[in-house]
């Protein structure tokens, strides 16, 4: 659980811990890095549906934080953005779990907050790697045996960016608006078979994203936020939880908005 304040002062709770879901229980879901920030809300609340988890991450430190809060899951260090490592990683998982039924592709960079003309190219071509590149190497590793096996969900952590693209983040804000058509693309690829492909589109959460942008850039993500706040990272949780429940029988290829009242469509 946790509090935001409201515009009044007053406080306001969200309980997404108390959301429970049929069909959760037992199954075998990846969240990469999922040991930080809005991953590792993902994971709480997976866990306590009684989902069975295999978290990859970077961050080896925030592993082993995650490994001492999260009990029987899979954890592995993997860059993402790295395909042989995604290979490795789901090779890992498949022999471990004996298949997988969702997959959560959260992994993400910010990269430099910079007009696009001033921007490296050894930093644009990482945030494209990371933000866009690693969610296909992903999918790509995982839907083959989904189609065989008749039953997968998908999401795909994308942003409010990738659908306005936000000033001085131009590799951010097109990584993210591959990330939504590649969910649209392979959801269309797959509707034939019990498999939900979709994408969120959050506004800005406080993680250690943060830590990568500008006060500035900060500053101006709030103030397009008509509810005057940030995501919590367990308003995205509760999202992503029913997107990969078996209660999500029908939607695919959906775009699913925690912009605030940011997003015009």
């Amino acid at each position: 659980m946790s509090e935001y304040t409201k515009s009044n002062g007053s406080q306001s709770e969200v309980n997404a811990s108390e959301l429970r879901l049929p069909g959760l229980e037992g199954k075998r879901v990846v969240i990469t890095a999922g040991a930080g920030g809005i991953g590792l809300a993902i994971a709480n609340l997976l866990h306590q549906q009684g989902a069975r988890l295999a978290i990859c991450d970077v961050d080896n430190r925030a592993l082993e934080d995650a490994r001492a809060k999260l009990d029987n899951c899979i954890f592995m260090e993997a860059d993402v953005s790295n395909d042989a490592q995604v290979d490795r990683f789901f090779d890992k998982v498949h022999d471990q779990m004996d298949g997988l039924d969702a997959l959560v592709n959260n992994a993400g960079i910010a990269g430099p907050t910079e007009p696009s003309w001033e921007y490296a190219l050894e930093d644009w071509r990482r945030v494209i790697d990371v933000d866009l590149n690693a969610v296909y190497y992903c999918c790509r590793a995982v839907v083959p045996r989904m189609r065989e096996q008749n039953y997968g969900r998908i999401v795909n952590v994308a942003s409010i960016a990738g659908k306005e693209g936000n000033p001085n983040a131009a590799a951010y804000s097109a990584a993210k608006a591959g990330v939504i058509a590649l969910t649209k693309s392979i959801a269309k690829e797959t509707a034939e078979k019990n498999i939900s492909v979709n994408c969120i589109t959050p506004a800005a959460a406080r993680t250690r994203i943060f830590d990568q942008i500008s006060q500035q850039h900060i500053d101006y993500m709030l103030s397009k936020i008509p509810r005057g706040r940030f995501v919590q990272v367990e308003e995205i949780a509760a999202m992503v939880t029913w997107l990969v429940s078996e209660e999500n029988s029908f939607t695919t290829g959906g775009v699913f908005d925690l912009s605030g009242g940011r997003a015009t469509y």
